[in-house]
């Protein structure tokens, strides 16, 4: 069976703060004392997992949809790696730039430090992890989407997959698409989706999803990327929620970590 542990107090040192790692490992990890796995990092951890340690209310249920995938023989088994938000400073934490209309000053850019320079190498370190890009996933949802779109533009050495569900890239007044100017790999794998005519009130400012979310992806073509390395699902009906990113989720993860 797959399993999931959680570890409480994981020191961030660009941050000076502990966060909280969920760490999922399939069936076969267990099976084998040698063989490395690929790896897939998820933001807003405490949502992910349909376990009773996690969110009370909806989640991804990543586990489980991991689980199945695994085996209808759809993706190869995975690590996943989950990263807790840290309640009120989720906006700051995920905002690589700031964000003068919800009055949100960004701490982005270290929590990208942390992520990238600190957690990856700790990972592959204590956990049987295969290294380089082509086995390194990053996903998340919102801000979560926008600060994985955000590594994986900084770092596409490092990181040779992403998955953006409802993305946030309007934030900023847009700013991530003014600075992803050139197709930065030729083979980084970017999967994008949204409701098509998904909207969320924030403080200060609407929200529009699903326009965004067709923006940037327009963006992503004009600047040279090929359908075998961009996907973009704008679903009728989809709404800005826990339910809508598990619904969509295992389509996401099969077309993004397919070998």
């Amino acid at each position: 069976m797959s399993r999931i542990e959680i570890v409480a107090d994981f020191y961030s040192v660009p941050e000076g703060v502990n966060r909280v790692l969920r760490i999922y490992t399939p069936d076969a990890y267990h099976r084998t004392r040698t063989r490395r796995f690929p790896v897939l990092y998820l933001q807003d951890g405490q949502n992910v997992f349909a376990h009773p340690q996690s969110a009370l209310a909806e989640t991804w249920a990543a586990d489980l949809a991991m689980d199945r995938l695994i085996a209808a023989g759809k993706v190869e088994p995975h690590v996943i790696v989950a990263v807790d938000h840290r309640g009120a400073q989720r906006l700051a934490d995920y905002s690589p730039w700031d964000e003068p209309r919800a009055g949100v000053h960004a701490r982005g850019a270290r929590y990208a430090d942390f992520f990238l320079n600190h957690l990856m190498p700790t990972a592959e370190k204590f956990l049987r992890i295969l290294p380089g890009p082509e086995h390194t996933a990053v996903m998340g949802s919102s801000l979560g989407g926008l600060i994985s779109l955000y590594m994986g533009w900084l770092h596409p050495e490092r990181i040779g997959r992403v998955g953006a569900l409802s993305p946030s890239v309007m934030w900023s007044a847009g700013e991530l698409a003014r600075r992803w100017t050139r197709r930065t790999s030729t083979s980084q794998r970017l999967y994008l989706d949204a409701g098509a005519a998904e909207r969320f009130l924030a403080p200060g400012m609407v929200m529009d999803y699903g326009k965004a979310t067709r923006d940037f992806h327009r963006h992503l073509v004009e600047l040279g990327y090929p359908k075998r390395q961009l996907h973009c699902v704008l679903e009728p009906g989809g709404h800005h929620s826990e339910v809508d990113w598990r619904r969509r989720l295992p389509a996401a993860l099969a077309w993004l970590l397919a070998s």
